[in-house]
């Protein structure tokens, strides 16, 4: 039943036996997307918009940055140490945080 299965699935992707498949067609809409959005100058990019969020002060040392309150909406766990005195940004989200020194 499953090796039925596969086969079928083989035969209609288009692997075939050649073992590749061509991917022109999707390769021309990844483009054809991206350029489009490049284009529109009115819309912010999402580095833009992510750098007008100044930078997160936090009292420790080192902060547990998850991208969101909403687990759903957020990313893996990222801890991130603060000891640098420039913002240290998440990798995932791009969130900047600095130590708040409280003396």
């Amino acid at each position: 039943m499953a090796s039925r299965l596969v086969k079928s699935l083989i035969k209609s992707s288009g692997l075939g036996s050649t073992g590749t498949r061509n991917f022109c067609l999707v390769r021309s809409q990844i483009s054809n997307h991206t350029a489009k959005w490049m284009q529109d100058t009115s819309k912010k990019s999402p580095m833009e918009l992510i750098n007008e969020v100044p930078p997160i002060k936090v009292e420790g040392r080192i902060v547990a940055c998850e991208g969101d309150s909403n687990p759903a909406l957020g990313h893996p766990i990222e801890f991130i140490c603060l000891d640098l005195p420039e913002p240290a940004i998440c990798k995932y989200c791009g969130l900047r945080y600095v130590q708040d020194h409280h003396h």
